[in-house]
């Protein structure tokens, strides 16, 4: 039997949950910059860009081993500095169409714990690629990536590849992304969305998210315009996130079904009014809520 003390308690719980939005309800994403958004104001001055983005709220990033003339090393000595976390890695061409064991050991030496190839490995020629990598193409890029998840995996790292829009180019009536996640092995292999990305393909991110929930590890976080959408020949204009075309009240609670364990906020040229500024202003509506 429910006693005044217990129901006052419950009701109180309930009026809480009512204050907050349904959306923002759920399991917490921790949320990161992957550091290409900024990577002019990096060129320039690389301490005081990331004591910026530490002031912001940023405690996770994503970059490269290479990033703007610092070393691994480098990077790694400042961002534990800063109390910033750095356990993923974007790479691509050589370092992982041949040997990707270099790449795995210095990963390792920084505490790096996550390789995600962020563009097509073949066809090698990147106007190929522009031009639209065929169906053996694509089967060349999973059997790849399929060795580069198996060599991770006995590195203790995880592996993934980050979409483009230009995978939504059909074949005939094959999509290039359906065929990746067909021929990829989910237990090597997982995929990190880039939302703006895939609606700027004109596919629903929200669809794959809850078709494939165990799939996607992380997601690049980006919003768009509607400028020329959709399209498959990587363009895109940003827009400030929630102030562009995609709707983050109905894709959040998509996300917290999912596996998805990071999100890394990634913008697009062009910044306006800013790289920093569209930082800024995208994680301060997202802080809380993703």
């Amino acid at each position: 039997m429910t006693n005044r003390r217990q129901f006052l308690v419950s009701a109180a719980g309930l009026m809480a949950a009512a204050a907050t939005p349904a959306w923002a309800q759920g399991r917490s994403i921790p949320l990161g910059l992957q550091l290409y958004t900024v990577r002019q104001d990096l060129a320039k001055d690389y301490d005081g860009t990331m004591r910026q983005l530490k002031a912001i709220g940023i405690r996770n990033v994503q970059a490269n081993l290479t990033m703007s003339g610092k070393s691994s090393a480098d990077q790694k000595m400042l961002y534990d500095s800063l109390g910033i976390s750095w356990k993923s890695i974007h790479a691509g061409g050589d370092a992982l169409r041949g040997n990707i064991q270099p790449t795995i050991d210095e990963a390792a030496k920084v505490g790096i714990t996550n390789i995600t190839c962020s563009f097509p490995l073949f066809p090698i020629d990147r106007a190929k690629i522009m031009a639209g990598p065929t169906i053996d193409d694509w089967k060349r890029n999973a059997e790849t990536f399929n060795k580069c998840g198996q060599a991770c995996k006995v590195a203790g790292m995880t592996f993934g590849y980050h979409n483009h829009n230009l995978e939504f180019r059909k074949i005939g009536a094959v999509v290039p992304y359906d065929f990746l996640l067909k021929e990829t092995d989910p237990s090597l292999v997982h995929m990190e969305m880039d939302i703006g990305w895939v609606v700027a393909g004109g596919a629903d991110p929200a669809a794959y998210l809850t078709k494939y929930p165990t799939r996607f590890h992380s997601l690049h976080i980006k919003d768009l315009k509607n400028q020329g959408i959709p399209n498959t020949n990587m363009k895109m204009t940003s827009a400030i996130i929630g102030q562009g075309i995609i709707d983050w009240k109905k894709l959040i609670p998509v996300i917290h079904k999912t596996s998805v364990e990071h999100a890394f906020l990634e913008i697009e040229e062009p910044y306006v009014p800013s790289p920093m500024g569209m930082v800024k202003a995208s994680f301060e509506y997202l802080h809380g809520k993703v």
